[in-house]
Protein backbone atom coordinates (compact mmCIF):
# COMPACT_ATOMS: atom_id res chain seq x y z
CA UNK A 1 0.00 0.00 0.00
CA UNK A 2 1.27 3.48 -1.15
CA UNK A 3 2.13 5.22 2.23
CA UNK A 4 1.28 8.82 1.26
CA UNK A 5 -2.46 6.83 -0.65
CA UNK A 6 -2.98 5.01 3.28
CA UNK A 7 -2.29 8.22 5.26
CA UNK A 8 -4.36 10.69 3.12
CA UNK A 9 -7.24 8.02 3.10
CA UNK A 10 -7.00 8.07 6.79
CA UNK A 11 -6.69 12.12 7.15
CA UNK A 12 -9.15 12.66 4.64
CA UNK A 13 -11.62 13.46 7.14
CA UNK A 14 -11.60 14.08 11.22
CA UNK A 15 -15.25 13.47 11.12
CA UNK A 16 -14.75 9.53 9.53
CA UNK A 17 -16.31 7.37 11.76
CA UNK A 18 -14.51 4.18 12.84
CA UNK A 19 -15.53 1.22 10.75
CA UNK A 20 -14.52 -1.78 13.29
CA UNK A 21 -11.71 -4.29 13.50
CA UNK A 22 -10.54 -6.20 10.56
CA UNK A 23 -8.41 -8.78 9.79
CA UNK A 24 -5.74 -7.20 7.39
CA UNK A 25 -2.55 -7.96 6.14
CA UNK A 26 -0.36 -5.71 7.88
CA UNK A 27 2.86 -7.98 8.01
CA UNK A 28 4.31 -8.54 4.95
CA UNK A 29 6.68 -11.09 3.45
CA UNK A 30 9.55 -9.48 4.36
CA UNK A 31 8.66 -8.51 7.17
CA UNK A 32 7.77 -11.98 8.65
CA UNK A 33 11.42 -12.96 7.03
CA UNK A 34 12.91 -10.16 8.91
CA UNK A 35 11.66 -11.17 11.91
CA UNK A 36 12.07 -14.82 11.71
CA UNK A 37 15.95 -14.85 10.23
CA UNK A 38 16.53 -12.44 12.69
CA UNK A 39 15.21 -14.16 16.06
CA UNK A 40 17.11 -17.49 14.25
CA UNK A 41 20.64 -15.20 14.16
CA UNK A 42 20.05 -13.84 17.56
CA UNK A 43 19.65 -17.22 18.97
CA UNK A 44 23.00 -18.46 17.11
CA UNK A 45 24.72 -15.40 18.38
CA UNK A 46 23.57 -15.61 21.95
CA UNK A 47 24.26 -19.74 22.25
CA UNK A 48 28.14 -19.37 20.59
CA UNK A 49 28.41 -16.43 23.07
CA UNK A 50 27.59 -18.17 25.82
CA UNK A 51 30.32 -20.94 24.57
CA UNK A 52 32.71 -18.76 23.80
CA UNK A 53 32.45 -17.07 27.79
CA UNK A 54 32.39 -21.04 29.06
CA UNK A 55 29.07 -21.13 30.30
CA UNK A 56 28.83 -24.47 28.04
CA UNK A 57 31.11 -26.76 25.92
CA UNK A 58 28.29 -27.67 23.38
CA UNK A 59 31.22 -26.74 20.56
CA UNK A 60 34.99 -26.79 20.48
CA UNK A 61 35.62 -23.07 21.33
CA UNK A 62 37.17 -22.23 16.98
CA UNK A 63 33.95 -23.40 15.83
CA UNK A 64 31.99 -21.27 18.48
CA UNK A 65 33.82 -17.98 17.35
CA UNK A 66 33.44 -18.68 13.79
CA UNK A 67 29.41 -19.76 14.35
CA UNK A 68 29.35 -16.33 16.04
CA UNK A 69 31.22 -14.12 13.22
CA UNK A 70 29.10 -15.52 10.82
CA UNK A 71 25.80 -15.15 12.42
CA UNK A 72 26.78 -11.11 13.04
CA UNK A 73 27.90 -10.38 10.05
CA UNK A 74 25.02 -11.99 8.09
CA UNK A 75 22.70 -10.34 10.89
CA UNK A 76 24.47 -6.88 9.95
CA UNK A 77 22.96 -7.68 6.14
CA UNK A 78 20.25 -8.35 7.29
CA UNK A 79 19.71 -5.13 9.25
CA UNK A 80 20.80 -2.84 6.41
CA UNK A 81 18.00 -4.07 4.30
CA UNK A 82 15.92 -4.00 6.63
CA UNK A 83 16.69 -0.62 7.50
CA UNK A 84 16.74 -0.03 3.73
CA UNK A 85 13.26 -1.55 3.42
CA UNK A 86 11.47 0.93 6.55
CA UNK A 87 12.51 4.06 4.79
CA UNK A 88 11.50 3.17 1.39
CA UNK A 89 7.95 1.79 2.35
CA UNK A 90 7.43 4.17 5.40
CA UNK A 91 6.97 1.40 7.98
CA UNK A 92 9.46 3.18 10.09
CA UNK A 93 6.29 5.37 11.14
CA UNK A 94 5.53 2.39 13.42
CA UNK A 95 8.46 3.11 15.75
CA UNK A 96 7.81 6.88 16.55
CA UNK A 97 7.46 7.37 20.56
CA UNK A 98 4.26 8.64 22.44
CA UNK A 99 3.40 9.32 25.15
CA UNK A 100 -0.44 9.13 24.44
CA UNK A 101 -1.55 5.96 25.97
CA UNK A 102 1.46 5.15 26.72
CA UNK A 103 1.25 4.96 30.46
CA UNK A 104 -2.30 3.06 30.35
CA UNK A 105 -0.26 0.44 28.55
CA UNK A 106 2.50 0.51 31.12
CA UNK A 107 0.39 0.45 33.99
CA UNK A 108 -1.82 -2.20 32.29
CA UNK A 109 1.28 -4.30 32.00
CA UNK A 110 2.68 -3.55 35.65
CA UNK A 111 -1.22 -4.32 37.12
CA UNK A 112 -3.96 -4.39 35.23
CA UNK A 113 -2.78 -7.97 33.08
CA UNK A 114 -3.10 -9.54 36.74
CA UNK A 115 -6.83 -7.97 37.59
CA UNK A 116 -7.88 -9.68 33.90
CA UNK A 117 -8.41 -5.89 32.53
CA UNK A 118 -8.97 -5.78 29.03
CA UNK A 119 -5.57 -4.18 27.40
CA UNK A 120 -6.20 -0.10 26.56
CA UNK A 121 -4.33 -0.31 23.04
CA UNK A 122 -6.24 -1.30 19.87
CA UNK A 123 -3.87 -1.53 16.94
CA UNK A 124 -4.50 1.13 13.91
CA UNK A 125 -3.62 0.40 10.68
CA UNK A 126 -0.84 2.89 10.45
CA UNK A 127 0.32 2.03 14.80
CA UNK A 128 0.41 -1.74 14.88
CA UNK A 129 2.69 -1.34 17.92
CA UNK A 130 1.10 0.29 20.98
CA UNK A 131 3.35 2.90 22.46
CA UNK A 132 5.41 0.71 25.13
CA UNK A 133 6.04 -1.78 22.07
CA UNK A 134 7.14 1.25 19.54
CA UNK A 135 9.02 2.97 22.15
CA UNK A 136 10.62 -0.64 23.30
CA UNK A 137 11.57 -1.47 19.58
CA UNK A 138 12.99 2.06 18.83
CA UNK A 139 15.41 1.86 21.73
CA UNK A 140 16.43 -1.62 20.66
CA UNK A 141 17.18 -0.58 17.14
CA UNK A 142 18.49 3.05 18.08
CA UNK A 143 20.87 2.53 21.48
CA UNK A 144 21.43 -1.69 21.86
CA UNK A 145 21.85 -2.90 18.25
CA UNK A 146 24.48 -0.21 17.40
CA UNK A 147 26.27 -0.96 20.96
CA UNK A 148 26.49 -4.08 19.62
CA UNK A 149 27.60 -3.56 16.40
CA UNK A 150 30.41 -1.02 17.44
CA UNK A 151 31.89 -3.27 20.38
CA UNK A 152 31.48 -6.37 18.49
CA UNK A 153 33.61 -4.46 15.42
CA UNK A 154 35.74 -3.14 17.90
CA UNK A 155 36.37 -6.43 19.59
CA UNK A 156 36.99 -8.13 15.69
CA UNK A 157 39.53 -5.39 14.90
CA UNK A 158 41.27 -5.17 18.12
CA UNK A 159 44.42 -5.69 16.66
CA UNK A 160 44.35 -2.65 14.18
CA UNK A 161 43.66 0.03 16.91
CA UNK A 162 44.34 -1.83 20.27
CA UNK A 163 48.47 -1.30 20.19
CA UNK A 164 48.64 2.34 20.87
CA UNK A 165 49.85 3.54 24.62
CA UNK A 166 45.86 5.01 24.63
CA UNK A 167 44.25 1.83 24.20
CA UNK A 168 46.26 -0.92 25.58
CA UNK A 169 44.49 -2.99 27.84
CA UNK A 170 40.87 -1.40 26.68
CA UNK A 171 40.04 -4.93 24.86
CA UNK A 172 38.55 -5.86 28.61
CA UNK A 173 36.36 -2.92 28.28
CA UNK A 174 35.05 -3.60 24.67
CA UNK A 175 34.62 -7.28 25.60
CA UNK A 176 32.40 -6.09 29.10
CA UNK A 177 30.18 -3.62 26.93
CA UNK A 178 29.72 -6.28 24.28
CA UNK A 179 28.67 -8.68 27.00
CA UNK A 180 26.39 -6.07 29.10
CA UNK A 181 24.49 -5.26 25.46
CA UNK A 182 23.76 -9.00 25.05
CA UNK A 183 22.90 -9.94 27.94
CA UNK A 184 20.21 -6.67 27.77
CA UNK A 185 18.97 -8.04 24.41
CA UNK A 186 18.37 -11.74 25.84
CA UNK A 187 16.30 -9.84 28.33
CA UNK A 188 14.27 -8.20 25.68
CA UNK A 189 13.87 -11.26 23.87
CA UNK A 190 12.42 -12.92 27.32
CA UNK A 191 10.53 -10.25 28.33
CA UNK A 192 8.81 -10.61 24.75
CA UNK A 193 8.15 -14.08 24.96
CA UNK A 194 6.85 -13.95 28.49
CA UNK A 195 4.02 -11.18 26.76
CA UNK A 196 3.15 -13.66 23.98
CA UNK A 197 1.82 -15.81 26.33
CA UNK A 198 -0.43 -13.10 28.30
CA UNK A 199 -3.87 -11.78 26.46
CA UNK A 200 -4.80 -14.10 24.05
CA UNK A 201 -3.63 -17.64 23.37
CA UNK A 202 0.03 -17.63 22.57
CA UNK A 203 -0.51 -18.37 19.06
CA UNK A 204 -3.03 -15.81 18.53
CA UNK A 205 0.00 -13.48 19.32
CA UNK A 206 2.12 -15.88 16.98
CA UNK A 207 -0.10 -16.17 13.91
CA UNK A 208 0.49 -12.56 12.45
CA UNK A 209 4.33 -13.47 12.03
CA UNK A 210 3.22 -16.45 9.96
CA UNK A 211 0.42 -15.37 7.75
CA UNK A 212 1.05 -11.78 8.03
CA UNK A 213 -3.11 -11.04 8.94
CA UNK A 214 -3.56 -9.07 12.32
CA UNK A 215 -6.82 -7.55 13.66
CA UNK A 216 -6.40 -4.13 13.45
CA UNK A 217 -9.17 -1.14 13.72
CA UNK A 218 -10.44 0.70 10.22
CA UNK A 219 -11.70 3.90 9.81
CA UNK A 220 -14.36 3.90 6.80
CA UNK A 221 -11.87 5.76 4.53
CA UNK A 222 -8.92 3.01 5.03
CA UNK A 223 -11.20 0.02 4.58
CA UNK A 224 -12.65 1.60 1.36
CA UNK A 225 -9.28 2.17 -0.06
CA UNK A 226 -7.67 -1.36 0.98
CA UNK A 227 -11.00 -2.96 -0.69
CA UNK A 228 -10.89 -0.82 -3.77
CA UNK A 229 -6.95 -0.62 -4.90
CA UNK A 230 -5.84 -3.57 -2.57
CA UNK A 231 -7.98 -6.73 -2.68
CA UNK A 232 -7.25 -9.17 -0.58
CA UNK A 233 -5.28 -7.63 1.96
CA UNK A 234 -8.73 -7.27 4.35
CA UNK A 235 -9.26 -11.24 5.08
CA UNK A 236 -12.88 -10.28 5.57
CA UNK A 237 -13.37 -8.09 3.08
Amino acid sequence: MNTTTAKNATNDSTTTRTAGLHKVKVFSRFERFWHWTQATLIFILLFSGAGIHGFHQLMDFEGMVWMHVIAALSLIVLWVFAIFWHLTTGNWRHYLPTTNGLFKVARYYAYGIFKGEEHPYRKRFWHKHNPLQALSYLGLKLFLFPLIWISGFAYLLYGFWGQGALTAGSLEWVAVIHTAVAFAIAAFIIIHVYLLTTGHSTIEHIKPMINGYDEVELSDAELAYLKQDEPGRVLDS
